[in-house]
């Protein structure tokens, strides 16, 4: 498990409002604790075979101070509706690369259209739309990675 994956998972935790996690593999053992103050504790125990790895572990905690900066990202117009992300993933606008892409702006979409598909440990999952109503603006880049409840999508429902 890289820097990058465990980030990704604390800011997970952190958003899920989960109180802890505990996550045992191979190699790696991690306990990830949150308190009634969003502070979130993460603790990696590692075999003595692979201590050399573990001044790796001190630039885990920074990301604490990265799950608050998430929460100013607002819709810009109030008419407007934001569909988010359900998982968390790999964000594709398209079912796969040589296919076109499912909506662009300006497209007019109805409850049920599949607006993107999301990868989630190897699995694409499809993100249908909730409502009815014409894209607005697409708020990720193709191939972007993409957190739980990260806004995808502005649709104007009128």
């Amino acid at each position: 498990m890289d820097l990058k994956e465990i980030q990704n998972l604390i800011k997970f935790v952190a958003k899920s409002g989960a109180s802890e996690v505990k996550l045992e593999m191979d190699d790696v053992k991690i306990t990830i604790k949150t308190g009634s103050e969003n502070e979130t504790t993460i603790v990696q125990q590692m075999p003595v075979a692979t201590t050399p790895m573990m001044p790796q572990a001190a630039p885990i905690a920074a990301p604490t101070p990265a799950a608050e900066t998430p929460a100013p990202a607002v819709a810009d117009d109030s008419k407007y509706v934001t569909i988010k992300s359900p998982i968390i993933g790999t964000f594709y606008r398209k079912p796969s690369p040589d296919k076109p892409v499912f909506v662009e702006v300006g497209t007019d979409i109805k409850e049920g259209d599949v607006l993107c598909v999301i990868e989630a440990m190897k699995l694409f999952n499809e993100i249908e739309s909730e409502i009815s109503g014409k894209i607005v603006k697409v708020l990720v880049d193709d191939s972007s990675p993409v957190e739980f409840d990260q806004p995808l999508f502005l649709v104007d429902p009128s």
